[in-house]
């Protein structure tokens, strides 16, 4: 059965080397301490072996009882023992992934405001956004808002994760524009105190009722 993203994701860093690759668990250990609940492992730069030992380290971390998934490494989702599986414009397209990765994997994409929304066919979830200026999309896209997200949550068949600049303050307005939660990249691992940067988006995570 496949398991949807929890209401707060936090992304890895996204620079980490084949030397640095482990810090990234001492982060993730408090984190997961103050509550969080999901993790995306996103490291472009990592060879597939090193990607896949961090990987099964952040897997047995986390448990089986929470969520975790990895970007882009389709091939590897199975292998890692990952809940999900997260593609963009420059991965496979959610159908192709979902070839490789089998029935039980959620599969999930990064979408834009000005997408096609039949890109997104194929994807059990998105992460749409950027929603505030974020310097990973500078130049790239422009923020959406809360309006953006609002209309993107009205345009999709799919529950939707905003992420892109957001603030702890942010988070209880995404829910209130109907998307289903925050993925985080800067605001929680690479923070000075993981453990007090979750326990705030978690604090003002209002769930809504359905």
């Amino acid at each position: 059965m496949i398991r949807l993203p929890p209401p707060l994701v936090a992304l890895t860093p996204g620079d980490l080397s084949a030397e640095t690759a482990r810090t990234v668990l001492r982060p993730i250990g408090a984190a997961v301490r103050a509550g969080l609940s999901g993790i995306l492992l996103r490291e472009p730069s990592l060879p597939d072996r090193v990607f896949l030992d961090l990987a099964r380290e952040i897997r047995a971390l986390l448990g089986r009882e929470r969520w975790f998934a990895i970007h882009d490494r389709v091939h590897l989702a199975a292998a890692s023992g990952a809940d999900g599986a997260h593609v963009g414009f420059r991965s496979l397209a959610p159908a192709e992934a979902r070839a490789v990765v089998g029935p039980s994997i959620a599969v999930g994409f990064s979408a834009h405001a000005r997408d096609d929304p039949a890109r997104w066919t194929g994807a059990d979830y998105l992460f749409f956004g950027p929603v505030k200026d974020t310097p990973s999309k500078r130049g790239l896209e422009e923020a959406t808002g809360f309006d953006g997200l609002a209309a993107a949550v009205r345009r999709s068949t799919q529950p939707v994760w905003a992420i892109g600049g957001l603030a702890p303050e942010d988070a209880a307005s995404c829910r209130e524009v109907g998307a289903a939660g925050v993925a985080v990249l800067s605001g929680i691992l690479p923070s000075r105190d993981p453990s007090a940067a979750a326990a705030a988006y978690l604090a003002r995570l209002v769930i809504l009722p359905a």
